[in-house]
């Protein structure tokens, strides 16, 4: 296939100005185009139009350098502007710059506000709480001068002249973050300001392995069809649409040579909950629909028709509420005859420390893994090979396990490709050069801890086994902090960030019902703290007095009494456990 010459390929400008007015916002770019002047939006109603020549003249009040903008919102009393304010360089993606998003701001363009209801301005308070969370959205990722939700085989394989197009046109919807905020942008034909944005993970290395240098990339793609947190996203929709769905591409360039290999995670995909209720491991529960063959068929079908041939890792245990789950899940694949499923009950062959322990794992699956393939094309862009299907693991989050897993995948597939083309001889493998091993398990791990951070909100569990394959004590005490961060986090953030990704993944659309009129979160009842003092205060002074009690009568009395206290305190948390969580207010949970 032959590449475009750079000088055709569409590339937006890299930094703009905002010019802040009184009545508009004006977004021009630092270097004047004659093809793209600029645009306003009205800072009363949102509406956005594009320059003419007078349009930025005046005196701001405010001029600033911005780097991108990612679209706009409409809430109930106007529209807000979602800018980028802040960058930094990631790497390089097939020779193109790749940026982070550091920070970013909604602005507002909402005067009309003051005309609204008592109900509206409550709304839009929430609303405006949406977007501050928003803000804080980790493991953004864009280029302005290349698309990078599509990967390597595809965009090999697409019509020449594809790059010519904008960015936004190349671009995979399911990976653009922010695909519902730039549909008035792309009402507006405001193709040069039109930046998708890609959340997932970037991590590059360079190795040099045996006297050949080499870069190996990997980058994670987040599918929004079903975005949301680690308790409120569980399992599929309707549509066979699994939560945290990602795509994971490992690329390897080396001696002219440019391989690529695909795998991807999801949660299992059928219709599953597990709603908090302050218990450290809430309730499993599998929903019985009739639909349920059917969300399956379709999850599956959309996997072949986009990957080929699929080999389903499940990783749970097979006991407990997992191994109900798991059972559940294998009944499903039996009526699949297209695809191969495969149970591996992590927990129970690989425990916390024994990393080579997946070679079982391999045994199983290693020879369907490489007969699947990888992409590879030569310095001419001569295509060589074609991956021909895609392993898709999963474990209940579909972070620790699966990381760890997909890792040493990406491992064996690596010393394939370093013999396919002669810089590893039969007997090599990237394990033996230390300083090259360590750096591809650190990315890995990286991209573990990025994805882990986008849906339960800490760093992934099990990463020394990535970085060390081995558990330190170091790592353990991370695991402790981590675990213990997710409980509460699930527990008592995770609803105001379930119904902002809501929000802007169009899942809500904003005036079909008041925030106040669905279901009751926000903040948590307001005996809830007294409820945690009178728990922390009663096991507190019922081991003190136990341990005194040996001194006199009263001493066994305040002791049963405290205890008392405690254990209908315990009693009464556990009794309105999910009515103390925070919980979403705009949507359902399927």
């Amino acid at each position: 296939m032959e590449i475009a010459p750079s000088s055709s390929r569409f590339k937006l400008n890299d930094q703009f100005k905002l010019l802040e007015f009184r009545d508009k916002y004006v977004v021009t770019p630092v270097v004047d185009s004659p093809h793209e002047r600029g645009f306003s939006v009205n800072r009363r109603d949102g509406n956005i139009k594009p320059l003419d020549e007078d349009a930025s003249s005046g005196n701001p009040t405010k001029v600033s350098t911005i780097y991108g903008v990612g679209g706009t919102i409409r809430l109930l009393a106007g529209t807000y502007l979602l800018v980028i304010t802040s960058r930094e360089k990631a790497g390089s993606f097939l020779g193109f710059p790749i940026f982070r998003v550091t920070a970013m701001k909604f602005l507002p363009c909402n005067e009309a506000l003051r005309f609204a209801t008592a109900q509206e301005k409550k709304d839009e308070t929430y609303f405006r709480t949406l977007l501050q969370a928003l803000e804080a959205t980790p493991g953004l990722y864009f280029s302005y001068e290349t698309d990078i939700t599509l990967n390597l085989q595809r965009r090999c394989k697409l019509a020449e002249g594809w790059n010519r197009k904008p960015i936004w046109k190349q671009a995979d919807p399911r990976f653009v973050w922010n695909w519902r905020l730039l549909e008035e942008l792309i009402e507006c034909k405001l193709d040069g300001f039109i930046l998708p944005l890609l959340q997932g993970s970037y991590q590059v290395a360079e190795l040099k392995l045996k006297n050949s240098p080499a870069v190996i990339s990997l980058i994670s793609r987040r599918c929004t069809r079903r975005l949301g947190t680690r308790m409120w996203r569980r399992g599929a929709n309707l549509e066979g649409d699994t939560a945290n769905f990602v795509e994971t591409e490992q690329i390897v360039e080396i001696n002219g040579f440019k391989f690529s290999v695909l795998q991807v995670r999801g949660s299992i995909p059928l219709l599953w909950e597990q709603i908090v209720d302050l218990s450290y491991k809430p309730q499993l529960k599998i929903n019985k629909h009739e639909e349920t063959p059917k969300v399956v068929q379709h999850h599956f079908h959309d996997l072949c028709q986009r990957y080929g041939d699929v080999i389903a890792v499940d990783l749970t245990d097979q006991h407990g509420a997992e191994g109900e789950l798991s059972k559940a899940y294998a009944t499903e694949m039996e009526k699949l005859q297209t695809v191969r499923y495969v149970s591996f009950d992590f927990h129970q062959v690989c425990g916390t420390t024994n990393f080579d322990n997946l070679g079982v794992l391999y045994e199983q699956i290693g020879d369907a893994f490489e007969k699947q393939g990888y992409f590879l094309v030569d310095a001419d862009e001569n295509i060589l090979e074609e991956q021909k299907g895609v392993i898709r693991s999963n474990c209940i989050d579909c972070l620790d396990r699966t990381n760890v897993t997909q890792s040493y995948m990406a491992q064996k597939i690596l010393n394939l490709q370093l013999q396919r083309i002669g810089v590893f001889d039969s007997t090599d493998c990237v394990s033996l050069f230390e300083d090259d091993y360590t750096k591809f398990r650190t990315i890995w791990a990286e991209q573990g801890d990025e994805i882990s951070l986008q849906y339960a909100g800490t760093y992934a569990l099990k990463g020394d086994l990535v970085r060390y394959g081995k558990q330190t004590m170091a790592g353990a005490i991370k695991d402790g902090i981590s675990a213990m961060s997710r409980y509460y986090l699930n527990n008592f953030q995770d609803g105001v960030r379930q119904d902002a990704l809501d929000l802007i993944s169009g899942r809500y659309t904003v005036g079909t019902n008041s925030p106040s009129q669905l279901q009751p979160i926000g903040a948590q009842p307001s005996f809830l703290p007294v409820a945690s003092a009178l728990l922390i205060g009663g096991v507190t002074v019922t081991s003190f007095s136990i341990h005194q009690a040996g001194r006199n009568t009263q001493q066994y009395l305040a002791t049963a009494l405290w205890a008392g206290v405690t254990a209908g305190v315990v009693a009464m948390i556990k009794a309105n456990g999910r009515h103390l969580c925070s919980r979403p207010r705009l949507c359902h949970l399927i």
